[in-house]
């Protein structure tokens, strides 16, 4: 017997051309338009955020939107971007997609350039590393929110998937949150479960709600539910949770613990 393994189940179970697979997994991978991932330190939360990133093709240009917890921002509307310029980790540095914040910022006017937001803020720079790796050239459209109210969350969306859609590049939107802060592991499951079951169904007025009713320390909430938002006006159907996990899985304590999910929409 050879020990060369031949396919069994080609031309049945996925295309036995070459050419026509490859299209195939490449339009399949294509298809996350839209992704949840966690901003914590890497240790804690970085396996949770690659369950994300290795399901996703990262295109072009990446819309990161990001929780504000300096509490610091000047633009009245509270959709701080980070417009012009680059952004970096040492992992690399990103161009600024400077084009794309021109045609969202005509599009929706509680965006607009407001650095002081971004120079405490974390949630947005723990996500590029995994960017640096995957996509070295892609440029970041960063955007820190300092609200979460469902109307402000609509409208932001609505803007997104509008500029997405006339986009000649294909755009990931990217919503960077961890879930439940400084509970049991048990508790912040029970909580994240509801949280999570609003993001299944794409459902982000819904996860704000379920959030305030049931003391969901979700710290990307608004990110969260302006994503699912305006994937579900591109046509997005389905929200997958990839990945759940806590900081105790780490430092052996469940009593106390920040969690952390990993969602893909398609």
């Amino acid at each position: 017997m050879s020990d060369s393994r031949t396919p069994a189940v080609a031309g049945t179970f996925y295309p036995a051309n070459p050419v026509e697979l490859r299209q195939l997994v490449g339009g399949l991978l294509a298809d996350v338009e839209a992704a949840i991932a966690p901003h914590a330190g890497l240790i804690y939360s970085g396996a949770c955020a690659a369950h994300v990133f290795k399901r996703v093709a990262v295109p072009p240009v990446v819309v990161i939107l990001a929780p504000n917890h300096s509490g610091l921002w000047e633009n009245i509307g509270g959709a701080a971007a980070w417009s012009r310029g680059e952004y970096g980790t040492p992992a690399g540095t990103h161009p600024v997609a400077a084009e794309f914040f021109v045609r969202l910022e005509r599009e929706c006017q509680l965006v607009a350039h407001d650095p002081v937001a971004h120079l405490r803020e974390h949630a947005v720079e723990v996500e590029l590393p995994f960017l640096s790796v995957l996509a070295p050239n892609a440029s970041v459209a960063p955007i820190v929110l300092a609200w979460d109210d469902w109307n402000r969350c609509q409208e932001l969306a609505t803007a997104l998937a509008t500029v997405v859609a006339e986009s000649d590049e294909n755009v990931l939107l990217l919503a960077s949150s961890d879930m439940s802060h400084y509970e049991s592991a048990n508790s912040a499951a029970r909580k994240d479960s509801l949280a999570l079951e609003s993001v299944q169904r794409l459902d982000g007025e819904e996860l704000l709600a379920t959030c305030r009713r049931e003391s969901v320390s979700m710290c990307g909430r608004a990110p969260a539910a302006t994503v699912i938002e305006a994937a579900q006006q591109l046509g997005a159907t389905q929200a997958e949770v990839v990945d759940y996990r806590h900081s105790g899985m780490v430092t052996g304590d469940d009593s106390s613990v920040v969690a952390y999910a990993g969602v893909v929409v398609h």
